[in-house]
């Protein structure tokens, strides 16, 4: 609520412990693309693991892009972003599917990314998960059952 009331659309959650270990966004699952890699909080037992987490690593890999699951800690990704590394910031979820983040704001910091435009990934992502999703383009990927 104290988000919202400032004007926030949505929140970054940390860890209930330390409060610096990112965990998730909303209700959905986070992805930053670090220095071209596509980099996602490592399930820990307090994330959700998501099946469209799942499916964004899959399809990253088949892609080609590298990926990472690891812990990932607010101060860091504040200052990579600063020094220019995050170029993309998204949450993905079943509802929103790939849904991007444009600014994200902690303590002092107000970091903006991608020009608050989504960016590539996050579009690729979208559009082949999408495509599938509504039959516009073939499941390569085996995500599709027939009933």
């Amino acid at each position: 609520a104290k988000a919202h009331d400032r004007g926030y659309v949505q929140d970054l959650w940390l860890d209930g412990v330390e409060r610096r270990y990112i965990e998730e966004i909303g209700s959905m699952n986070v992805f930053f693309v670090i220095d071209g890699r596509l980099v996602t909080p490592k399930l820990n037992g307090s994330i959700l693991p998501g099946i469209t987490r799942r499916t964004v690593l899959e399809l990253a890999a088949a892609l080609g892009y590298a990926t990472e699951e690891r812990a990932l800690t607010i101060d860091e990704i504040c200052q990579l972003t600063r020094d220019g590394h995050v170029s993309e910031v998204f949450g993905s979820g079943t509802a929103a599917v790939i849904s991007p983040v444009g600014v994200l704001r902690y303590q002092d910091d107000t970091l903006v990314f991608n020009q608050n435009q989504i960016g590539p990934v996050s579009q690729k992502m979208y559009d082949i998960i999408t495509g599938v999703q509504y039959g516009r383009l073939t499941d390569d990927y085996g995500w599709i059952e027939t009933l």
